[in-house]
């Protein structure tokens, strides 16, 4: 159904809408418009996740220039796909009452170990292992060594996304993750690199909290969202705990042992250079020293030779 929102057309793809839903857009639309914070509950099951994307797809669509991309923040990734799927049905929907797809381009992004599609390494059992695997694959001192070794690892996938993928962007339409790592098995692409491209010109990114709120993550993944982003995050009232879980650091008794150890070890490295630098300047110096004496007496002998001194019967004679 069409409704009108506070003079805002919103297409809403159901053809029921509960009061609480019209009125929950309406407090989402006015806070748009002046440009500020909000906070919103409702209740588990009442449809919030497609009230508030048809309002802000139809925002984005009327006022392109205040607001360019919706950022939906979400905790886990079953979550992350049940809004990818609410999009896909709010699309399909303009669709059949426009006649034509919509030129939005909507994707969500998740870790290495959703998206990978390596033979490999998208078989390791953890996220952590996953993520080093990629990495001993796509760092840049690895692609270095390959470029002097060729029996050097590389993962062709990152590779031929890397030579061709920024130039062929993938089409408007909106992707879940199986669809992205479908794109990247048929044209050969890494489809995390590809969604870590996209999300850049992509209209509607859906992903982690962490990839907004982890400074480290944030860093490599979110630094250049444009300013007239809006920003979703959905059960808001964990964002507390994933920045308590962002910011702290688990230190264990082996952990403790190793750093110990790993300090005397540079401990030693260290007297070991200043020893050896000891020794190495007291040479310079005597050097030095020695250099000087000897120039000192070159010096004393050409001046004997410019001015000889005669003998006194020779001077008498």
């Amino acid at each position: 159904m069409k409704l009108n929102v506070d003079g805002l057309l919103v297409y809403f793809p159901y053809d029921y809408i509960y009061p609480e839903q019209f009125t929950y857009m309406l407090e989402l639309k006015r806070s748009l418009d002046a440009k500020g914070h909000c906070v919103l509950e409702m209740p588990s099951g009442t449809g919030k996740t497609v009230s508030l994307l048809s309002l802000i797809v139809a925002y984005l669509r009327t006022n392109p220039v205040d607001v360019t991309k919706l950022v939906y923040c979400s905790r886990t990734v079953p979550e992350l796909e049940k809004v990818i799927e609410e999009l896909k049905s709010l699309m399909k929907y303009y669709e059949q009452e426009l006649g034509e797809q919509p030129t939005i381009l909507g994707l969500a992004l998740s870790s290495r170990k959703n998206l990978c599609i390596h033979p490999r390494v998208s078989k390791e059992p953890t996220g952590k292992e996953v993520d080093a695997g990629c990495q001993g694959l796509t760092a840049s001192y690895i692609r270095t060594k390959h470029h002097y070794d060729s029996s050097v690892p590389l993962c062709s996938y990152f590779e031929a996304f890397d030579d061709n993928g920024r130039d062929a962007p993938i089409d408007p339409g909106v992707y879940n993750l199986d669809d992205l790592k479908d794109i990247g098995q048929e044209r050969g692409w890494c489809p995390y690199f590809l969604a870590r491209y996209t999300i850049m010109h992509a209209n509607i990114v859906v992903y982690s909290y962490h990839y907004l709120l982890d400074p480290k993550i944030a860093e490599l993944v979110s630094k250049d969202l444009p300013k007239t982003s809006v920003v979703v995050f959905d059960e808001a009232h964990n964002i507390d705990n994933v920045c308590i879980d962002s910011l702290s650091v688990n230190i264990t008794r082996r952990t403790l042992d190793r750093g110990e150890g790993n300090l005397e070890y540079l401990k030693g490295s260290i007297e070991r250079i200043k020893e050896v630098d000891e020794n190495k300047l007291k040479r310079e110096y005597q050097r030095l020293v020695e250099g000087l004496r000897l120039a000192n007496e070159e010096r004393e002998t050409d001046a004997q030779l410019a001015n000889p001194v005669l003998p006194d019967e020779i001077l008498q004679g």
